[in-house]
């Protein structure tokens, strides 16, 4: 059965497209992380189950990092269109309705039907592979976007692949008709560079021959170019499973991650069907504070992708603070959560990545964005201070504290002393 063709036939058609991949690969980023922080440490398994589990580890985080980069190249296109790059999405889980019917997304720990959602996800155009038993779509295709149509919804496409090609033959289509300069309209200044990020795949996007760059490395790092997936996630993802296999045949009591469930702490905005809630209170405690850091990346990172006036140095604090946060804050929070209970009958509490609102921008202007960034992280420094002082906090609570204490005390140097909170909460 022949794939329906992706229509662009104006800016619009391509803005939809593009903040669909954002949300797309944002989510499917997530669904890697959480897989890789139910994983269970050496102290918890046999000697040759904790060198495969390390393995994995190494790995999923790899790819993970790797569908960052694939976000901040998304982030590139649409800047490089003129488009605010967007890090807002729906919240899990997603399983059937929002995206097209074969892409059902929700937050899974590691094992067999995490791995085989994974392949599913990952597998290359034309590859026959069904989705976890769990996942059966329910929602109807998409209808056909026809050219005539000015506003732009939602299109089916089959794979992560196929979306992505429509997008590269939709960029050729409106240049071939608009002209390359009025397509490309963003600012370079825009541009998240490998010089920033200090990550040589970053790809800024300037002209159609970048443009064309950036999405040909989304799809060889996700499926393969020319039909080589080996070294590809689809590749990396059937060598785990394979591994998975092979082990749970010598044990079959081998089980390489935690018994996680996500845990939220209130029903999702957007979400009808009713979703666990935690219920245990050092659970509760440890998600909030990993809700805060995750929200403050986020804004961190739009603020840098619709930065106004920020010099070098500032756009490098940006960079450098979304990257500290994930990495020394809500990492080790979010792993550190796989080990409490949550509340259901033996099952341990899951980051859920909760969305609480529709996520926007704030103001151009950069003293007050910069003043909102300040305040937000002393919140999270402040709840940090207030859990350790009653006792019993997780060394990973304490942590996160000391190192958001450090990031407020990095912003507060550009936010004008007027501008600061003069009483705080803890």
């Amino acid at each position: 059965m022949p794939e329906p063709s992706i229509v662009v036939a104006n800016r619009e058609h391509l803005w939809w497209l593009l903040i669909e991949a954002s949300q797309l690969e944002h989510m499917i980023m997530c669904q890697y992380l959480y897989a890789e922080f139910s994983l269970k440490e050496a102290d918890e398994l046999t000697a040759e189950q904790a060198e495969a589990v390390g393995r994995w580890r190494t790995t999923l985080h790899g790819i993970a990092v790797e569908e960052m980069l694939h976000l901040a190249l998304v982030a590139n296109l649409m800047a490089a269109i003129g488009a605010a790059p967007t890090f807002g999405r729906p919240n899990f889980p997603q399983r059937s309705g929002y995206f097209p019917s074969g892409f059902q997304l929700d937050l899974l720990p590691f094992g067999e039907q995490a791995l085989r959602h994974f392949l599913f996800l990952e597998r290359p155009e034309g590859m026959p592979i069904e989705d976890a038993h769990e996942f059966v779509p329910a929602a109807p295709s998409r209808t056909t976007l026809v050219p005539e149509e000015l506003m732009p919804r939602g299109q089916e496409y089959t794979t992560i692949g196929h979306l992505y090609r429509g997008l590269e033959e939709g960029l050729r289509a409106l240049c071939d008709r608009l002209g390359e300069q009025a397509v490309f309209v963003g600012s370079p200044r825009a541009q998240a560079t490998p010089e920033l990020f200090r990550w040589p795949q970053l790809i800024a996007v300037t002209d159609l021959k970048s443009a064309l760059a950036a999405i040909d490395m989304i799809i060889e790092q996700g499926e393969g170019s020319r039909g080589d997936w080996r070294e590809a996630h689809y590749g990396r993802f059937l060598a785990m499973w394979e591994e998975y296999r092979s082990l749970c045949e010598a044990d079959p009591a081998f089980e390489p991650a935690r018994p996680v469930s996500p845990g939220y702490l209130r029903q999702p905005y957007d979400i009808g069907k009713p979703v666990p809630l935690l219920t245990a209170t050092d659970a509760r405690g440890v998600a909030e504070l990993a809700v805060v850091a995750y929200e403050l990346i986020l804004h961190v990172l739009t603020r840098f992708f619709t930065h106004t006036d920020e010099s070098d140095e500032q756009l490098g604090l940006l960079v450098g603070t979304a990257i500290g946060l994930m990495a020394q804050v809500l990492r080790p929070l979010a792993t550190a959560m796989t080990r409490l209970p949550s509340g259901q009958e033996g099952r341990t509490a899951g980051f859920a990545f909760e969305m609480y609102y529709a996520m926007t921008n704030s103001v151009p202007w950069r003293e007050p964005s910069w003043a909102l960034l300040h305040e937000r992280t002393l919140v999270l420094v402040d709840r940090c201070a207030e859990i350790e002082r009653a006792g019993g906090a997780p060394a990973e609570v304490v942590a996160a504290g000391r190192r958001a204490a450090e990031v407020a005390e990095r912003l507060a140097a550009h936010v004008p002393p007027h501008l600061r909170p003069t009483s705080r909460t803890a």
